[in-house]
């Protein structure tokens, strides 16, 4: 991206979107310009993200992370809680089935084994993602519609 072309107001969109949401990262592309801000990670490691093979990329603009501080989603304990149901990918968690309609499940509900508890949109895909085991939903610690990374715990079911 040439300097004459750099749009600061844009860099800081996307940070307040990292922010917002949580996530570490977000790449915007157009056909002549390229934008990727990368959030610090907190010093708790995370499992590695290996969602895309990029191609001999331009070099990407990195944003210091003063602009966009650091913010969980979720407190790092909670990615091993025995409970906890982690994103096995990357997308949009959706708590509901369709817009309007009760959510699968809420906080203080007793789910079974294989219990459908949120959708995570993928590449236009609905994927379900189902209750590793039974027992009360505790948290809910994702919003609908917010997006999720792989390996982010999404509820913790007790």
């Amino acid at each position: 991206m040439t300097a004459e072309r750099f749009d600061p107001e844009t860099v800081r969109q996307l940070a307040l979107i990292l922010t917002e949401t949580g996530l570490t990262e977000i790449e915007v592309e157009s056909k002549d310009s390229r934008v990727r801000v990368v959030r610090a990670h907190p010093p708790a490691a995370h499992a590695p993200v290996h969602a895309a093979v990029h191609h001999a990329p331009p070099p990407p603009v990195h944003v210091a992370a003063a602009l966009a501080p650091a913010a969980e989603v979720a407190p790092a304990d909670d990615a091993h809680h025995p409970g906890a149901v982690l994103s096995p990918m990357v997308g949009v968690a959706y708590l509901s089935p369709e817009p309007g309609a009760p959510p699968f499940v809420t906080a203080g509900q007793s789910v079974i084994t294989g219990q459908t508890v949120l959708l995570i949109e993928a590449m236009k895909t609905f994927n379900q993602i189902k209750a590793s085991k039974g027992g009360t939903v505790t948290r809910v610690l994702v919003a609908s519609g917010s997006p999720v990374e792989y390996g982010q715990p999404l509820l913790i079911i007790e």
